[in-house]
């Protein structure tokens, strides 16, 4: 009997694993396609099939799954970004070649560019922070004195926070276009910088499946001028008339971008003038958010997605209704990790869920000021908020490392 295989493009650090272990309890095969599968852990240390491509190739994707077709019956196919978001784009052409289901091409690859994706949103009335692109200093500098300070700048076309910076004065602005265009910055694309009106509030997501909200989280940042997300909570704590307000601006994205195949994320700020949206991602929300939805409702989005892309029923009701946060631990500065620890005692409080850590002693740290910047992160759950707080707290108390610092210049 032929195998049926579920083909992955690229992996995802956060969630590649748990799309793994959901394929195989599906009893799906999973291949991994990747341009330097090394990147991804678990592929070695799980024993997973993984294939040597270069994924930005089309038609290389499309030879190496005819090839694949000939040995696996291949049931799906879908895939992740890891700062490129142009794979969802892909897998969908990819999907329409195999004649498998699969996100729609062109709205996704519109909704990819995040200077396009404002301009959609903007016409269908969908509420927005004011926007500029500019694709030097000089465009830049008058962008940001059109929208008025403080704004954000950020890469058109990418994700994770990667080069996102609020500034607050000129000098702020001229430093950090500097950074993203003067060869510090790697860009996947033509250079382009969306300039942001910093909408100010509490920030929110919202993940929904095909045209049904699942879930609409709370999100902590930690210090600006960066957006690392600290901390997220699900369910967020908001009045009946809030919750609907998000998630009708939510849909309204999905009608507005042409979208609403599969998992969608979308974030917001609660203004002045209610929900603004700040970005819609064609995509599952990145770890934690699965693993969240999954302790706080039973609901494995994981499983549902995949069972989506291989063409079968897929179910979204909830089992139940606990609250389940997220800590990420941030380090306060650049140097050598001399030691962590304390994560056995943390995992055994009652409530935590889950500890990792991602460093070990004697490792580099130099914060980018993105997500890449998270050295571990803890998890809890329980029926009540006030318990799921407390437990992570504990937790997280009991956490610590310790940092040496670069030695300063000229010592």
């Amino acid at each position: 009997m032929v195998r049926r295989a579920l083909i992955l493009v690229e992996g995802h650090s956060g969630i590649g694993l748990l799309y793994i272990q959901a394929a195989q309890r599906l009893g799906l095969h999973p291949i991994t396609l990747s341009a330097d599968p090394s990147r991804y852990d678990y592929l070695a240390t799980e024993g997973i099939e993984a294939i040597r491509v270069d994924t930005d190739n089309l038609d290389a994707l499309i030879r190496e799954c005819s090839r694949l077709r000939a040995t696996y019956d291949i049931a799906g196919i879908t895939g992740f970004s890891g700062v490129d978001e142009s794979v969802y784009a892909t897998v969908g052409k990819l999907c329409r070649h195999f004649d498998l289901p699969g996100p729609n091409p062109e709205s996704t690859e519109r909704s990819c560019d995040k200077f396009n994706q404002r301009q959609l949103l903007a016409q269908a009335g969908v509420p927005i922070p004011a926007y500029r692109l500019a694709t030097n200093a000089a465009e830049v500098e008058s962008s940001g004195a059109e929208i008025g300070l403080p704004v954000i700048l950020k890469p058109a076309v990418g994700s994770g926070s990667i080069g996102v910076r609020l500034c607050r004065s000129v000098e702020d602005v001229a430093e950090h276009t500097t950074y993203l265009l003067g060869g510090k910055h790697i860009w996947r694309s033509t250079p382009k910088i969306l300039v942001e009106e910093f909408a100010q509030g509490p920030f929110y997501s919202t993940n929904i499946m095909g045209n049904e909200v699942v879930g609409i989280c709370a999100n902590d940042f930690g210090p600006l001028p960066h957006f690392v997300i600290r901390e997220v909570t699900y369910p967020a704590l908001l009045t009946d008339e809030e919750r609907e307000r998000i998630a009708d601006v939510s849909l309204s994205c999905l009608r507005a971008l042409g979208i609403g195949w599969g998992p969608t994320n979308i974030e917001l700020r609660w203004t002045k003038r209610g929900p603004v949206v700040i970005e819609v991602n064609p995509r599952l929300g990145g770890m934690p958010d699965p693993q969240l939805v999954q302790l706080a409702y039973g609901l494995d989005l994981v499983t549902e997605h995949i069972k989506l892309v291989i063409g079968e029923e897929w179910n979204l009701r909830k089992r139940h209704s606990h609250t389940a946060a997220a800590r990420f631990l941030l380090p306060d500065q650049d140097g050598i990790l001399d030691w962590i620890g304390g994560d056995t005692q943390a995992a055994a409080i009652p409530g935590v869920a889950e500890v990792k850590l991602n460093v070990e002693p004697k490792t580099l740290i130099v914060r980018k000021g993105d997500f890449r910047d998270r050295i571990g992160h803890v998890i809890a759950t329980s029926p009540s908020l006030t318990e799921t707080e407390g437990a992570l707290q504990r937790a997280v108390d009991l956490i610590d490392w310790s940092i040496t610092p670069f030695p300063a210049v000229g010592e």
